[in-house]
């Protein structure tokens, strides 16, 4: 057999497709998970119950829809740190696989489906849509600007529990802002986890994160971010969820945050990405209370 007819060992390139999926982290679903959890929650909250399928879909959709969205903004903004970064130095626009029009490209093709389903929901929740557009596309450059961008993550991983109220014509209240503030500090934690994963890396490049903020109390902040999002959310659903399922609920989730102290108490990088990755579980273990206690109750 000649050179020339001999099978080629040139590893194939992957399709446009497999690059778009693979810049939206298709294959890697907690990033809309930890979206998704709070935002249903707020649902079932709000309406003292199921919502019905109508905003269970719209909701779902976008959702997913714009955790895509912001991870193509958030790849082309950091496309000059994520190549010094071992974790994201082969991510499709970094590596030059996927150029920065195609990425913005495909970014602004799935925030208007997103806008699509908020359309059919009512107006004071798709003004609210354009804020969580807004500290979407801000959150990328708040890694520059301040020493605790997770604080803005947790902003933008929150819009949708005021949407899911607005949506359903439930007046905003105190209630509102109380289960904001326990999701947020839950984003600081699990984001925290993720930012001590890289905090060699980003040290180098110069980037803000909270793991570097908080230095040799990453580990106790992360602790007290976790229980003080707890308490919160178990003492405003105290009157709303029967105590039977709101503190099984609540039980479980303390021992997945006493799983994940054990994870990051050593900082090693493997540890640390586990339980970031596990967050999901604490979110559905929430939700799931929600849903038993409507069924059940």
């Amino acid at each position: 057999m000649t050179a020339s007819s001999s099978p080629s060992s040139a590893t194939p390139s992957p399709s446009r497709l497999a690059l778009y999926l693979s810049l939206i982290r298709w294959d890697r679903p907690a990033g809309w998970l930890l979206l998704l959890w709070p935002t249903l929650s707020a649902l079932w909250v709000a309406k003292g119950g199921f919502p019905g399928w109508h905003l269970l879909i719209v909701f779902t959709l976008g959702t997913i829809l714009m955790r895509s969205a912001g991870c193509c903004v958030n790849d082309v903004a950091d496309r000059g740190f994520d190549r010094h970064v071992k974790r994201t130095a082969n991510r499709p626009v970094t590596s030059g696989a996927v150029s920065v029009r195609e990425a913005l490209a495909l970014g602004a093709v799935l925030a208007l489906l997103s806008f699509g389903l908020a359309l059919t929901t009512n107006g004071l929740t798709i003004l609210w849509s354009f804020g969580a557009l807004a500290v979407t596309l801000f959150y990328p450059y708040a890694k520059r600007l301040l020493s605790m961008p997770q604080a803005v993550l947790g902003v933008a991983f929150s819009f949708g529990i005021p949407m899911a109220f607005t949506a359903q014509g439930v007046p905003l209240s105190p209630l509102v802002g109380w289960l904001v503030l326990s999701n947020l500090l839950w984003v600081l934690a699990y984001d925290t986890e993720y930012a001590m994963v890289d905090r060699d890396d980003d040290l180098k490049i110069g980037m803000k994160t909270s793991a570097i903020t908080l230095g040799r109390w990453d580990v106790a902040a992360v602790t007290a971010f976790y229980g003080l999002s707890l308490l919160i959310w178990g003492l405003v659903l105290r009157e709303r969820v029967p105590a039977v399922f709101l503190g099984g609920g609540l039980l479980l989730a303390l021992a997945q945050v006493g799983w994940h102290v054990g994870l990051i108490r050593n900082r090693s990088r493997d540890g640390c990405f586990k339980a970031f990755r596990a967050n999901h579980w604490l979110g559905v273990t929430l939700f799931a209370s929600l849903l038993l206690a409507g069924w059940l109750a």
